[in-house]
C-alpha cells in the first residue's frame, strides 16, 4: 500500500510540476537570459575567471598526483628487484658448495659444506657491523665511516635521492661481501683449519673487501674519480677474492701427494654431479649479480642478462675446445670453469660492451682459464677447484675488456687509451692493497693459530678431524698418501 501511494504522489507532482511551467513561466532560456542578463550580470562575468582556475588548479592537481604514484611505484619496483636479485646471489652460496664439494675428495664433503654455510653468516654480520660504513659510509676518497650498525640514514651511505632503501641495498651488497669469501674457500680446501678460515672470512668481509670496494662503489673513492669502471665487481668482488686466495694457497703450501718427483699428480673430485649442478646453479645466481647491480627495474636490466649469457655460452665452448685440443679428451671440468670464467670475464663490462664484445670476452676468458690452470700446477701453488684461475686471471681480463670493448670509451670504439690506463690503474692498486693486507692477515693466523690441519688429519678427512662426522657414512674411503678419489 505505501508503495502505491507513493507512486500516485509522484505522478501527481509531475503533473503540477508540468502545469507550473507551461502555465505560468517563459520557457528556461529566456528567464536565465533575463536572470543574468538583466538583474545579476555582474556576478556571471566573475564566475568565468573563477570556473577556469578551479579547473586549471583540479588539473595540475591530478597530474602531480599521477606523478608521484608513478614514482611510488617505480620505488617499490626497483626494491623488490633488487631483493629478488640478492636472494639469487645468496643462492650463489649453494652453487658454490655444490661446485667446490664436487671437485674435492669424498673425506672433505662435510668441511667444504660447512665453509661454505657458515661463511655467509659470518660476512653478514662483519658486513653489517663494520663493512658497510667502511665501504659506503661518509668518509674520503680512502675509506667510508660513520653509521655502523646499520644505524645511519640514507644519506649516510649515499642513498638519499635515489629510490632504493638502505636495507634492500644493504641486503644486496651483504650478498656481494660474502661471495669474496666463498672464493677463497675453493682455493684452500681440503687442508685449512676450519677456525682459521673463519678468522679470515671475517677480516676479508668486515675490513679488506669494504675498503676497496669504497674507492669504486661509494660514489666518493678516488678510484672512480680517476675514471676506473666496475660495474658488477670483475675486480671489486672476483679479483680480491682471487688475490685473497692466491696469498692463502701460497701461506698454505700443497696437498700431500700432489706435486711429487717433478711432476704434478691429479687428485681427481668425487662427485661430478654436483659440481656440474654447482655451475648452473652459479650461472642462474648471476643473473642476480650482474642485471642487479642495475640497482634499478629498468630496461638495461634484460640487456645485461643477454650479455652475461652470450659470454658465459662462448666461455664454456671455448674452454671445451681449447682443453680438447690440448689434452685429447672433452674434460668436464674445464667445461665448468669456462662457463665460470666467461661470467666472471663478463661481470666489469655486461652493462657498457654490445653482443659482439661479450661473445669475444666469453670466448678469451675460456682459452685463458685452461693454460692458467695449468700455470698455477707449475708453480706449485695448489688449488682444488681452479679458483685463482677462475675469478683473478679472468677477473683481471674482464676489468681490461671494459678498456677495449666498451662502446662509450673502449679502444677498439675510438677511445683511444684514456680509459684502458684507468683499468689498469685499478687493477694495480686494488690488486697490492690485497695481497699485502691479506697476507698480513695469513702471516698472523699461521704465526698464532697455525693455519694448515696436521697431516695426520689432512690423510684420514678434514670431515673426522675437524667435525668428527662423515658426509657418506658407511663408504670406503683412500687416505693414500696420493690423496686419491675417496
Amino acid at each position: 500500500m505505501s508503495r502505491l501511494v507513493l507512486r500516485k504522489s509522484t505522478r501527481s507532482r509531475k503533473r503540477r510540476s508540468s502545469s507550473f511551467w507551461d502555465s505560468n513561466v517563459p520557457p528556461i532560456s529566456e528567464a536565465v537570459q533575463a536572470y543574468f542578463g538583466k538583474r545579476n550580470g555582474w556576478k556571471w562575468v566573475a564566475c568565468v575567471p573563477l570556473a577556469l582556475t578551479i579547473l586549471a588548479v583540479w588539473g595540475v592537481s591530478a597530474h602531480a598526483q599521477d606523478e608521484i604514484a608513478a614514482g611510488d611505484v617505480q620505488a617499490v619496483l626497483d626494491n623488490i628487484f633488487i631483493f629478488l636479485a640478492a636472494v639469487l646471489v645468496i643462492f650463489m652460496n649453494a652453487g658454490f658448495g655444490m661446485l667446490e664439494t664436487g671437485f674435492c675428495r669424498q673425506k672433505n664433503a662435510v668441511n667444504i659444506l660447512s665453509k661454505n654455510l657458515i661463511v655467509f653468516g659470518l660476512a653478514v654480520l662483519a658486513f653489517w657491523a663494520i663493512g658497510f660504513s667502511l665501504m659506503f659510509g661518509i668518509g674520503n676518497g680512502f675509506i667510508g665511516g660513520g653509521g655502523w650498525f646499520l644505524t645511519g640514514g640514507p644519506e649516510v651511505y649515499g642513498l638519499d635521492g635515489g629510490t632504493l632503501t638502505t636495507d634492500t641495498f644493504f641486503l644486496f651488497q651483504a650478498a656481494f661481501a660474502a661471495t669474496a669469501a666463498t672464493i677463497v674457500s675453493g682455493a684452500v680446501a681440503e687442508r685449512i683449519k676450519f677456525t682459521d678460515f673463519l678468522i679470515f672470512s671475517l677480516l676479508l668481509t668486515g675490513v679488506s673487501y669494504p675498503i676497496t670496494g669504497h674507492w669504486v662503489w661509494s660514489g666518493s673513492g678516488w678510484l672512480g674519480a680517476a675514471g676506473f669502471s666496475d660495474f658488477a665487481g670483475s675486480t671489486v668482488v672476483h679479483s680480491v677474492g682471487g688475490w685473497a686466495a692466491l696469498m692463502g694457497a701460497a701461506f698454505l703450501g700443497p696437498r700431500i701427494g700432489k706435486y711429487q718427483d717433478g711432476r704434478v699428480n691429479a687428485i681427481p673430485g668425487h662427485n661430478m654431479s654436483i659440481a656440474m649442478l654447482g655451475c648452473l646453479i652459479l650461472w642462474i645466481g648471476w643473473y642476480g649479480f650482474n642485471p642487479g647491480s642495475q640497482l634499478a627495474a629498468d630496461t638495461m636490466v634484460p640487456f645485461i642478462a643477454l650479455t652475461t649469457t652470450l659470454a658465459a655460452a662462448a666461455g664454456g665452448v671455448s674452454a671445451t675446445f681449447t682443453a680438447w685440443a690440448l689434452n685429447g679428451k672433452p674434460d668436464l671440468s674445464m667445461i665448468i670453469n669456462g662457463i665460470l670464467a666467461g661470467l666472471v670475464g663478463i661481470t666489469a663490462g655486461c652493462a657498457s660492451v654490445n653482443y659482439i664484445g661479450a661473445v669475444i670476452i666469453g670466448l678469451i676468458a675460456g682459452v685463458i682459464v685452461v693454460f692458467s690452470v695449468g700455470f698455477f700446477d707449475s708453480i706449485k701453488i695448489d688449488d682444488p677447484v681452479g679458483a685463482i684461475s677462475v675469478h683473478l686471471v679472468c677477473g683481471i681480463w674482464g676489468t681490461l675488456a671494459v678498456g677495449l670493448f666498451a662502446v662509450e670509451g673502449g679502444l677498439f670504439f675510438g677511445g683511444g687509451f684514456a680509459q684502458l690506463g684507468s683499468q689498469i690503474l685499478g687493477i694495480l692498486s686494488i690488486g697490492l692493497f690485497t695481497v699485502v693486507l691479506t697476507s698480513i692477515f695469513w702471516l698472523v693466523l699461521k704465526s698464532t693459530l697455525g693455519i694448515r690441519v696436521s697431516p695426520e688429519e689432512e690423510m684420514k678427512g678434514l670431515d673426522i678431524g675437524e667435525h668428527g662426522m662423515e658426509a657418506y657414512s658407511g663408504f670406503l674411503k683412500d687416505t693414500s698418501d696420493m690423496g686419491g678419489v675417496s
